[in-house]
């Protein structure tokens, strides 16, 4: 993601680009393509709500500078309520074509092994940096490179799910036209059925990490029996929540916990367990998930899984310009960086490239203001976060500068709308 639009925002400013990709020919875990953006955890870029959510905003931001990621994610649109889901092949089949057909961008096959020692570059190699680029990095910055944990969702051959048991419908019934308000499949449990589950859940045999490794989780991406771990009641406060669902088949009865499935392509044969992401076992997946009433028959297309990710300490490493402080001809955007989500990563590539692009132009460009979403998660990253403590961050209104209440107390909602409107103000005026 990052990498694409870095390419992409540099070379739209009139400057070359050679693009390196070392896929096919370097297989990661994750990833089954050679495609540039190939989304491998969820084919959700989350809330598109600008108005009160600071991921809907960074959305919009990246919008109006043009992201390559955004435009493509939006011809690739499937129903998701009021989230951005995209049918994630064609998604990255279409970046691929645009960056391939830009008669200023180049592409490499070849794995980068070492950081370069001349040039100007941007560093995009996302959680799974090749073993050998990434004890390169290490040398280069005196430091260990901070690992953490990803899961991996399951995913569901839509035929094989019971819908006289499941229901369509998006939580609070979210969308505009019928197909958003009914892009999740529900599967609804009792609370004998979820006590069961939760049982098996904690009892699946798990994947075993390798001795020294331990096991730091990004908390946007914990693993289910991680979540049942911290208390039996945490599922049904995170993703098998029940509130804003109603049985089609059973209006009267209120589900206890209701598990959700997304659409993972634009035929709608395939859905993705949300929330899902699972270190059980593969024939520990199969017999849990069966459990779930309407998956008792599912057949998976892909079973759920688990990586190591790799991150540098950016607030240590980087300067407000994403540069290496050591070697400020190279540049580090996307996961590497220590944010999280496709779309904070693909937006972290947009500033790189536009930074270095502004650089061999001959002129500094400031970072987007501390007020917008991008310029809050830059700030985050290269100087507003405790070194010490650094872990993977999404976009939240938690980095933003606090809004002036002028004397009163503002509601929840109130409070978000101001915050998006200065931002929108503020990144307007950047971009101009």
């Amino acid at each position: 993601m990052a990498g694409s639009e870095a390419a992409w925002a540099a070379a739209n400013l009139g400057v070359p680009v050679v693009l390196h990709e070392m896929r096919p020919k370097v297989a990661t875990f994750a990833h089954r393509t050679g495609d540039f953006a190939e989304m491998v955890c969820s084919n959700s870029f989350r809330s598109d709500d600008h108005e009160r959510n600071a991921v809907g905003l960074i959305h919009w931001e990246m919008r109006a500078a043009g992201s390559l990621v955004m435009e493509m994610a939006e011809n690739h649109r499937l129903p998701a309520g009021g989230a951005l889901a995209v049918d994630r092949d064609p998604f990255a089949r279409a970046v691929t074509e645009k960056l391939k057909s830009h008669p200023l961008i180049s592409t490499s096959y070849e794995e980068v092994t070492e950081l370069p020692s001349t040039g100007h570059w941007i560093i995009a190699t996302g959680p799974l940096t090749s073993p050998a680029l990434a004890q390169s990095i290490r040398a280069a910055t005196g430091s260990d490179a901070l690992a953490f944990f990803d899961a991996i969702a399951p995913i569901v051959y839509t035929e094989s799910i019971d819908m006289s048991v499941a229901w369509l419908q998006s939580r609070y019934d979210k969308g505009e036209t019928e197909d958003e308000q009914k892009a999740y499949i529900n599967c609804p449990m009792t609370r004998d059925q979820y006590e069961a589950f939760i049982d098996a859940l904690l009892a699946a045999e798990k994947t075993e990490f390798h001795e020294g490794e331990t096991a730091g989780y990004f908390d946007g991406c914990l693993p289910i029996e991680v979540m049942a771990e911290r208390g039996r009641e945490t599922l049904r406060h995170g993703p098998m929540k029940p509130v804003g669902l109603t049985n089609a088949h059973q209006p009267g009865v209120k589900p206890y916990a209701v598990v959700q499935l997304r659409r993972d392509n634009k035929l709608g044969t395939l859905h993705n367990i949300v929330g899902f992401q699972t270190k059980m076992k593969y024939g520990a997946q199969t017999a849990v998930f069966k459990m779930i009433p309407g998956l008792e028959n599912a057949s998976f297309a892909r079973l759920g899984g688990i990586h190591r990710n790799t991150f540098i300490n950016s607030p240590t490493l980087l300067d407000a310009q994403m540069r290496l402080k050591s070697r400020p001809y190279i540049r580090f955007a996307g996961q590497i960086t220590g944010v999280e989500g496709y779309v904070e990563s693909a937006a972290m590539g947009l500033l790189a490239g536009r930074m270095a692009a502004h650089d061999l132009l001959g002129h500094e460009l400031s970072p987007p203001p501390p007020e917008t979403a991008m310029g809050a998660l830059v700030t985050h990253i290269t100087g507003g976060a405790e070194a010490k403590t650094f872990q993977p961050m999404n976009v939240n209104f938690g980095l933003f500068p606090p809004i002036d209440a002028k004397g009163g107390r503002r509601g929840r909602k109130d409070r978000y709308k101001a915050y998006t409107d200065r931002a929108k103000d503020a990144f307007t005026a950047w971009l101009s």
